[in-house]
């Protein structure tokens, strides 16, 4: 009773959930014993209790948290109540196929595990327990720049070409120095986050780091990550306010990997992405941790797929929890979605087991989706199968 009353008390301040009424039942799943086996988790929110439970406070604050008043990250989540699948009958749904090919990248799963630095916060075998959850289920995978783990050895764990996602720091040498270096390692493509030009106000993991008593030097000994190996990073800032689209043919001019720009949140910055060469793009608002905007990713996937009017495609990240959130998001347009937090609940909670089950869990949902739409495979999920409560019907 004591556990279950200290849980209450931490969901009536997540920022993760938009308010009790509108996912009373996630809630509600969530309750219960504290489960020492993943296999008897039974979605992500009950996977996300358990990671808190385990990780100390200002670990799980770094993790948990969004920015300002985390207005966006409960909107990722409260926007997916805008949109309702609309099912089809009497299909021969026996054998379903939920694999894609994304780039030449092809996966079991339209689920990609999406960049989270520092993951060696979360648990011992950190990036590595991540990727080799990923070659083990067949998803695809986007290593963070701020990694706790190197790209050679992530790499080498996945078993198969991954992205990866670059800070370009305000020094072109050092972007070209990691561009050139995750080329090396197989990377197929870099992932440009473009959407912290300014910082960012991140309150609730101030507030949840003041409740950490632990000596904070013990994990943090001011050693760079090691994507930042060799570079030289004196005065150097992560994130460069001076880039603009002249950025993408640069980068073309010193890496044979596909450029795909991360952070496009609005119909014209997808038309200027297609217009300067990219060859994909991430609808993401950093998890709800970048600019509060107050709006979901889902919110702005309409406009960004019809801007780039399939030209290339379009991956999707931030506020996933359910197979049928990838479901509405594929209806919508999305090539692929990724997911960052549930992986890393996962991660926390058990390990590389943790993840598997989170993915597993995902995938389980999809299917059932799927299934319960009369949509055989990813291609045949489209905007017919949706309805915007935005709009006319």
């Amino acid at each position: 009773m004591t556990h279950r009353r200290q849980f209450l008390k931490y969901l009536a301040a997540s920022p993760l959930l938009a308010n009790f009424s509108a996912f009373a039942q996630e809630v509600e799943e969530t309750l219960g014993e504290r489960l020492t086996d993943p296999g008897e988790v039974i979605n992500v929110f009950e996977m996300e209790a358990l990671a808190r439970e385990k990780l100390p406070p200002a670990h799980f604050g770094y993790l948990a948290t969004g920015v300002d008043s985390d207005e966006t990250i409960r909107a990722n989540r409260a926007g997916f109540s805008r949109f309702q699948i609309k099912p089809r009958r009497l299909v021969d749904v026996s054998d379903v196929d939920t694999s894609i090919d994304l780039l030449g990248i092809e996966a079991g799963s339209p689920i990609i595990l999406c960049p989270v630095g520092s993951q060696g916060a979360y648990h011992a075998e950190a990036e590595l327990g991540s990727a080799r959850a990923a070659a083990a289920k067949g998803h695809h995978m986007i290593l963070s720049t701020q990694s706790s783990t190197s790209v050679e050895a992530v790499a080498e764990a996945r078993g198969a070409p991954i992205w990866h996602q670059l800070y370009a720091t305000n020094r072109w040498e050092n972007t070209v120095q990691m561009l050139q270096r995750a080329e090396a390692a197989g990377c197929a493509a870099v992932c440009l986050t473009i959407d912290l030009p300014g910082g960012r106000n991140t309150e609730t993991q101030a507030r949840m780091t003041r409740s950490d008593t632990r000596d904070c030097t013990v994990c943090h000994t001011g050693q760079l990550k090691p994507m930042f190996d060799g570079l030289d990073m004196r005065g150097a800032s992560l994130n460069n306010p001076a880039m603009t689209w002249e950025v993408i043919g640069r980068m073309k001019e010193v890496t044979d990997m596909k450029v795909i720009i991360k952070g496009v949140e609005v119909a014209f910055d997808a038309a200027m992405a297609v217009q300067s060469g990219a060859d994909g793009i991430v609808v993401s608002n950093h998890g709800g941790r970048a600019t509060e905007t107050g709006r979901g990713t889902i919110e702005c996937l309409p406009e960004v797929v019809a801007a780039v009017n399939g030209r290339i495609p379009i991956v999707i990240d931030g506020g996933f929890r359910r197979g049928a959130d990838v479901f509405k998001a594929l209806a919508l347009g999305a090539a692929a979605v990724g997911i960052g937090r549930p992986y890393c609940f996962g991660l926390g909670a058990f390990g590389q087991a943790g993840v598997e089950r989170v993915l597993d869990l995902l995938n389980r949902e999809l299917l059932i989706a799927m299934r319960g739409s009369g949509t055989v495979d990813i291609e045949s999920i489209g905007p017919d199968y949706v309805h915007d409560l935005g709009q006319r019907a």
